[in-house]
């Protein structure tokens, strides 16, 4: 009898989906968080009866056929790159993506990453930093004694500087990938590159198929609760159901068992 084990694929299965939906709860409030969705697949089937088969000497042949399948498994965590809502902050260092593109950032061993978290900081020698303190690239510089940080929707960035003068002090670009799906989360609001996601294409804000900057804003997580609540619920009755038909398995060994 296979249907234990094919159940306990399916609670497996459902186990899992319930630890995805549970971390994009707990992301709810997570600046630039994309929820995942737990994607599925049947397993291999065991053919009894082969559809297309002949059966008889005439040419008749089996029109259905008899498969027996092994259960179920998860195939992806896919991650749903839609937009989330622009908060207002207020605070003029922190910038929300309107449309496409990844903020680049520069990690302590020198590898590139990207985010959609724009609540950037000054360092103490005035770069323009993450809130772990990760260099927002190209490095941008803002000399002390300047005020009134200006970030336009293009990425350029303009303060007073001591003497009152518009200064320039450069733009922000943004990093594009052909399958943003593909890229890797690694934590921190921080995603790498991979062989799946493509290699990045930078441009400047407002190019066409790049996205502009909002300042005094930031990008809200992605996640519906109602979504997420309706997801959790149609995953505890799926597990609820496996689970019912491993009992009724084993109900079933023990009558075989109990045979005289």
């Amino acid at each position: 009898m296979k249907a234990l084990y094919i159940a306990a694929t399916g609670m497996k299965a459902q186990e899992l989906n319930v630890e995805v939906i549970s971390n994009n709860v707990a992301n709810m409030r997570t600046t630039g968080y994309k929820r995942q969705r737990a994607d599925f697949q049947d397993l291999l089937y065991e053919n009894q009866r082969r559809m297309g088969t002949e059966t008889s000497d005439t040419g008749t042949l089996v029109p259905n056929g008899i498969q027996i399948g092994s259960g179920v498994r998860t195939v992806a965590t896919a991650r749903i790159m839609t937009q989330g809502t622009a908060s207002r902050t207020g605070k003029e260092l922190d910038v929300a993506v309107r449309g496409e593109g990844f903020f680049q950032i520069t990690t302590p061993d020198g590898t590139t990453a990207y985010t959609r978290d724009g609540s950037f900081a000054r360092a103490q020698d005035g770069r323009l930093v993450t809130n772990d303190g990760y260099a927002v690239m190209p490095g941008i510089t803002i000399p002390e004694n300047s005020r009134d940080i200006t970030i336009n929707k293009l990425g350029v960035v303009q303060v007073v500087n001591a003497a009152g003068q518009v200064q320039n002090l450069g733009q922000l670009q943004l990093a594009s990938f052909i399958n943003k799906e593909g890229l890797e989360a690694i934590g921190d609001n921080l995603f790498l590159e991979t062989a799946a996601s493509g290699q990045p294409q930078v441009n400047t804000p407002g190019a066409e198929g790049y996205g502009t900057l909002l300042q005094g804003h930031l990008e809200a997580s992605n996640v519906d609760a109602v979504t997420e609540l309706s997801d959790l619920i149609a995953a505890q009755r799926a597990y609820e159901m496996n689970s019912k038909i491993v009992k009724a398995a084993d109900e079933m060994y023990a009558t075989s068992n109990n045979m005289r």
